[in-house]
C-alpha cells in the first residue's frame, strides 16, 4: 500500500501505518491514500487508485468533499486530535483580550534601554490595565469537541458558561465537559455574554454569522474570540463594531488582510493546532482511519460518507460498496447472498451517499463476488474487495 503526503505529517503518526506500507511526498501516482494538512485539493484530480484521503485535522474546506465522494474517494477528518491545543490558545486569547499583555510587552521593549525601567514601568503600567475573567459569562457558539472543553476549562477559571448548540446528540455525548455550562438559544446568549468564542465550522450556514445583526444584540464592550475560521466573521461588520465601541477587541487565530489591518483586532497566526502534540495526535488518528478503512473496510470519521464499523476483519473477506444513496442497499445484500454466505453486514446513508460493508464466508477457490452484476446497478460508485 502506498501513502501519499501533501504536506509535512509528523513522524509520530506515520509510524502508526504498518512497516509494508510505503509512504511518498514525491509522486501520487500509484498511491491507495492521501494524507494532508491545510494543502488545497480543490483543483487536484486523484488517480483512480486513491481510495481515500484522511485529512490530519479538523477543518476540511481545503477538500473537495462531494467531487471526491462522487468518485468514490472517502474522505477523513481528525475531530478532537486537535482539541485541546485550540482549547488552551482559545483561553489565552481571551486572557489577551481582557489584560493588554501585548501592549505592555511592547512597552517593555521599547524602553529596555531605560536604566531605570523598573520604576518608569509603574508609572506606565496604568494604560495596559485591564480586567479578569472570573466571574464574566462565556458565551460558546458550538459546544462539540473543542467548544465542551473550552467550556469546561472557563467554569473551572470561575466563568458564568453559556452554550448554543443545536445538536442533542452533540450535548450528550459531551456532557461530563458540559455539567456546569447552561445550554440556551443564541438570542439569550448574545444578550448575557461578556464574551463569545465561536466554535463551528465553516459552511454555507455559518459563513458571516458573526455580522452586524448578531452584535447589534450583545452587550457593548464584547469581545470576540474566533480559533474557528476567518469566514464565519463578516470583517466589515466587525470593523464598525470595534469602531463604535460595540466589540471592544476582536482575537482571531484566522487573520486576513482586512481583519489584520484593523484597530482593535488581536491577530494571532493560526497557531491553534500548532503544538507538537496536536501534530502527533492528528497524524497518528489519520493514520489509523487509512489502515482501518483499507484493511477492515470500516469507515470512521469520515465528512462525505457514512460511519460503518464491522470491528476487524480477521480471516474473513470483506465487500466495500460505496454507491448513491438512492439505490436500495438490499438490492447489494441479494445480489451478493445469492453468491456467497453472509456472515454479516452494516451499511449506512450520509447526505447523497451511502456505504454497505459485507463480511463474507472465506472459501477456498472462491476469490470474487458478483462484481460485474453489482457495478451496473444504478447508483452504483464503487465495489471493492478485501481478501
Amino acid at each position: 500500500m502506498k501513502v501519499f503526503c501533501l504536506n509535512k505529517i509528523s513522524p509520530v503518526g506515520l509510524k502508526v501505518l504498518p512497516k509494508e506500507y510505503e509512504v511518498s511526498t514525491e509522486s501520487i501516482e500509484g498511491a491507495d491514500a492521501v494524507m494532508v494538512r491545510s494543502a488545497a485539493m480543490h483543483e487536484m484530480k486523484l488517480p483512480e487508485s486513491v481510495l481515500c484521503v484522511s485529512r490530519a485535522g479538523a477543518g476540511v474546506n481545503n477538500i473537495p468533499l462531494d467531487v471526491y465522494a462522487s468518485e468514490g474517494v472517502v474522505v477523513f477528518n481528525t475531530p478532537g486530535a486537535n482539541a485541546n491545543a485550540v482549547k488552551e490558545l482559545t483561553i489565552a486569547m481571551m486572557l489577551l483580550a481582557a489584560r493588554d499583555i501585548r501592549g505592555s510587552m511592547e512597552w517593555v521593549k521599547e524602553n529596555k534601554g531605560d536604566e531605570l525601567i523598573n520604576k518608569s514601568m509603574e508609572k506606565a503600567k496604568s494604560a495596559f490595565a485591564g480586567t479578569e475573567i472570573m466571574g464574566k459569562t462565556l458565551g460558546i457558539i458550538g459546544c462539540g469537541a473543542i467548544g465542551a472543553l473550552v467550556a469546561d476549562a472557563a467554569c473551572k477559571l470561575g466563568m458564568r458558561v453559556l452554550g448554543v448548540e443545536p445538536s442533542a446528540a452533540t450535548i450528550e455525548r459531551n456532557k461530563d465537559l458540559l455539567k456546569d455550562t447552561k445550554i440556551v438559544s443564541m438570542d439569550e446568549m448574545i444578550k448575557e455574554a461578556d464574551y463569545i468564542s465561536v466554535h463551528v465550522p465553516l459552511m454555507d450556514a455559518t459563513k458571516g454569522m458573526i455580522n452586524a445583526n448578531l452584535l447589534a444584540k450583545a452587550k457593548d464592550g464584547v469581545i470576540i474570540v474566533n480559533a474557528a475560521r476567518d469566514s464565519l466573521v463578516n470583517d466589515d461588520d466587525m470593523k464598525e463594531a470595534l469602531a463604535s465601541g460595540k466589540v471592544r477587541k476582536y482575537v482571531t487565530d484566522f487573520p486576513n488582510y482586512k481583519s489584520a489591518n484593523t484597530d482593535g483586532v488581536v491577530a494571532i497566526s493560526h497557531l491553534g493546532a500548532s503544538t507538537e502534540e496536536a501534530e502527533d495526535n492528528c497524524a497518528a488518528m489519520a493514520a489509523k482511519e487509512i489502515v482501518d478503512f483499507i484493511e477492515n473496510g470500516n469507515i470512521i470519521n469520515s465528512v462525505n460518507y457514512p460511519r460503518i464499523d464491522l470491528g476487524p476483519k480477521g480471516a474473513a473477506r470483506r465487500m466495500v460498496v460505496l454507491h448513491k444513496a438512492s439505490l436500495d442497499s438490499n438490492e447489494i445484500i441479494k445480489i451478493v447472498g445469492e453468491c456467497r454466505n453472509i456472515l454479516k453486514f452494516a451499511t449506512g446513508v450520509k447526505g447523497e451517499y451511502a456505504a454497505t460493508v459485507i463480511e463474507l464466508e472465506k472459501k477456498p477457490g472462491v476469490d470474487t463476488c458478483p462484481r460485474a452484476q453489482l457495478e451496473v446497478l444504478p447508483g452504483i460508485i464503487k465495489v471493492r474487495g478485501i481478501h
